[in-house]
């Protein structure tokens, strides 16, 4: 595991994180993310005009045709001088994305190529709580490593920071403000402890913060793992009882329902506007009572009125049946198919005299 001196103090050395100092140089993510950094800072202001921008240019200078000279619409044109720029730079932004764990494997591997060389260490901040350059310039010297030189500092240590910004090719940063490529530009590296812990736990990343939160969500005591246990259980709904087949009731059932803001002023309204509808349902009551209380015939039911409503009498045949008129004899259901029957047979007609197929009519007969 690597280690780094102490600056300032008792001579001691301090372990550094594996997970941060230990990782190996990956220089194309380096690369792209101190390209990243350097886009970023830029303003992006740089801006041209063109010659729709520049003032003047609105009379054609001379006539198309007749002069000897080339045709030309405007003095303004870009192959003028004092003319318009084709294709300049206009204010815009240069940065592009890097991943964050991109970012995170370049950190880490800036860090880890100082901790190999040898050229990080650890400032006693407790030792520079007023500023002095001298004393920051004498802890530089004893440590002898060469310039240029990045001190990180938090916002707290404010002795040291004032202590180290004036001292030439030293650069004090805050542990947030600190990227990739101030780590790599530097050819030394001093931090103090807490700057070390932030940029370490930036380094590491979301394994230090997974850690940190499965760290809050378990319990921190013996004590509190069955309060914790009895809260999952009773969130949990219960089953059904099998045996009786009656469904028990869950602790969330039994306890009513809080009643929120909303609910609560819905029903001050409905109490405050139930008098006013009483008194308008008053009227439509006592019109309906009245009109209950007009007599009105008895109902006689279905079954009663079909009881006593008299039988139909058979109907008699409308017309009486002629005298010596044959009476109709029923077809057999044996007969065959084609049969003659002799009901059916009418009786043969007697002639009529005179009409042909009888004795001739005589005088008399007339």
């Amino acid at each position: 595991m690597a280690e780094a001196p102490v600056l300032g103090g008792a001579k001691r050395s301090v372990e550094l994180n594996a997970g941060a100092f230990g990782a190996r140089f990956n220089g194309p993510l380096v690369h792209e993310s101190v390209r990243a950094e350097f886009a970023a800072r830029r303003r992006g202001s740089a801006s041209t005009k063109t010659r729709g921008l520049v003032s003047g240019g609105g009379a054609k200078p001379w006539r198309q045709k007749g002069t000897g000279r080339a045709r030309a619409g405007s003095s303004r044109s870009p192959v003028w001088t004092g003319g318009g720029t084709v294709f300049g730079p206009h204010p815009r932004s240069y940065t592009f994305k890097v991943n964050r764990k991109e970012r995170r494997a370049a950190l880490r591997s800036a860090l880890s190529l100082h901790a190999d060389r040898g050229s990080l260490a650890i400032l006693d901040a407790a030792s520079l709580t007023e500023p002095s350059t001298r004393t920051a310039a004498g802890l530089l010297a004893a440590w002898g490593q060469p310039r240029a030189t990045l001190v990180v500092v938090t916002a707290q240590e404010r002795g040291a920071a004032l202590s180290f910004r004036n001292i030439d090719r030293v650069a004090v940063l805050e542990p947030s403000s600190v990227g990739v490529a101030d780590i790599v530009g530097a050819a030394s590296l001093l931090c103090s402890d807490a700057a070390l812990a932030e940029l370490t736990d930036r380094a590491v990343g979301g394994a230090v913060g997974a850690q940190g939160d499965a760290a809050d969500a378990a319990p921190s005591s013996p004590a509190e793992r069955p309060a914790a246990a009895r809260s999952r259980a009773a969130s949990v709904p219960a089953p059904a009882s099998g045996a009786t087949g009656a469904a028990s009731t869950s602790p969330a059932e039994a306890t009513p329902a809080p009643r929120s803001r909303a609910s609560s002023a819905k029903a001050e309204t409905a109490k405050a506007e139930t008098p006013a509808a009483e008194a308008a349902a008053k009227p439509k009551a006592a019109a309906a009572v009245t009109a209950d209380a007009a007599p009105s015939a008895p109902k006689t039911p279905a079954r009663s009125r079909a009881a006593a409503k008299p039988a139909a009498a058979p109907k008699a045949s409308a017309k009486p049946a002629a005298a010596g008129s044959k009476a109709k004899t029923a077809k057999p259901k044996t007969a065959p198919r084609g049969a003659t029957t002799a009901a059916k047979r009418a009786p043969a007609k007697a002639p009529k005299p005179g009409a042909g197929g009888g004795q001739a009519a005589t005088s008399e007969d007339l």
